[in-house]
């Protein structure tokens, strides 16, 4: 993997995760499905098309040089590029509220997570905790306002958007404010 350098203030402290972005034909296919999904499911907060990508691994509230510095091995590493596919809706529940709702993959599940798991593993070794929940490949849709969570109603029509070649593993900062959340990129590696 090769990466793009950035530079910051050392001592400086990130919310980091990793993610892979979605390319713009499949992020305004989903933008545009999940604006919709905002005036028939407003017990949601949906994510904006700006901020959608597969989570691989976050990591929360760390030091910029140890996030760096698990990028830069995980830029020595060679991990191949691969191909993805959105495929249905799905949702994490609290007894029959929901609590999230998602798409997962019909294709490219496997290589996701083999990456999370590489990801995972280069978090343990800069002392993080290993994440105790299974993986699940996914791309978070909406997240319910209510703790408890929300009853679901009826969504539009998915689009299908058709598969994408993954060819990069992005280290995400992740700044809350009182509109939601802003991702940037800090670093970006290329996927061989």
């Amino acid at each position: 993997m090769e990466e793009s350098a950035h530079t910051q203030e050392v001592g400086t402290r990130v919310r980091a995760f990793f993610g892979l972005p979605l390319p713009e034909p499949q992020r305004a296919a989903m933008a545009e499905f999940l604006s919709g999904c905002a005036a028939s499911a407003p017990g949601f907060r949906w994510t904006p098309g700006s901020n959608l990508h597969l989570t691989i691994r976050f990591i929360g509230q760390a030091d910029v040089a140890v996030v760096d510095a698990i990028a830069d091995r995980l830029g020595r590493a060679s991990s191949p590029a691969f191909d993805v596919e959105l495929g249905e809706l799905g949702t994490f529940k609290r007894g029959r509220l929901v609590r999230v709702v998602w798409r997962g993959l019909v294709l490219g599940s496997e290589d996701v997570t083999a990456l999370a798991r590489r990801v995972d593993a280069e978090c343990v070794a800069a002392g993080f905790a290993t994440e105790k929940r299974p993986f699940q490949a996914h791309l978070t849709l909406a997240r319910a306002r209510a703790r408890a969570g929300a009853p679901l109603p009826p969504l539009g029509r998915l689009p299908r958007p058709g598969p994408w070649r993954v060819n990069e593993l992005v280290l995400y900062q992740s700044r809350l404010g009182r509109a939601g959340a802003v991702y940037e990129p800090l670093r970006v590696l290329e996927l061989d």
